[in-house]
């Protein structure tokens, strides 16, 4: 089904961590709209995991999107996939709809390994970022060639509501506003 269904639908939100987040480009922006994810997933009963990059060096998740105490998955490899006890955290049956940094390090590693997990994975272009803009464009162009779906915030929060009768519609698009 291409449309990104939110009954099936897992947001996951990698390494938006505050000692990381000064050193991305347009990082104001990856925050705001990450954020804008997180809380559509909230409004819609869509399941948020956050991982957390070695967190003795990077600190923990910027307060915007910080998850209740405890509950971020650390991780020290690059690829979340690889943390131990990570796949236990991610519920059968659900696709991921992946936002956070560095997008041609750890998001691109977890993409590649849910992909080769067999999970449908969306990647959202507006909510991950690098350092420097050349390498998030090349792991973009590198996670849809391996057949990851690149999209915006806006296209992950409208399929999410579906409909403008949503009960939830203007809660939700008060967020995008």
């Amino acid at each position: 089904m291409p449309l990104i269904d939110p009954a099936r639908s897992l947001l996951l939100v990698i390494d938006v961590q505050v000692r990381l987040m000064p050193a991305i480009a347009e990082g104001a922006e990856v925050i705001a709209q990450t954020a804008r994810l997180a809380a559509a997933a909230r409004l819609l009963d869509v399941p948020v995991l956050v991982t957390e990059q070695n967190a003795g060096g990077l600190g923990p998740t910027v307060p915007d999107l910080a998850p209740a105490p405890g509950t971020a998955i650390p991780k020290m490899s690059f690829g979340a996939t690889r943390a131990p006890g990570f796949r236990e955290h991610l519920p059968d049956g659900r696709d991921c709809v992946v936002a956070g940094c560095e997008a041609h390090i750890c998001v691109l590693q977890t993409v590649l390994g849910l992909l080769e997990a067999g999970r449908r994975v969306t990647v959202v272009g507006d909510a991950v970022g690098s350092r420097k803009i050349g390498n998030r464009d090349a792991a973009l162009a590198r996670m849809a060639a391996h057949g990851a779906e690149i999209v915006t915030t806006e296209m992950v929060v409208f399929e999410w509501l579906g409909t403008a009768r949503h009960p939830r519609f203007r809660e939700v698009v008060r967020l995008i506003k």
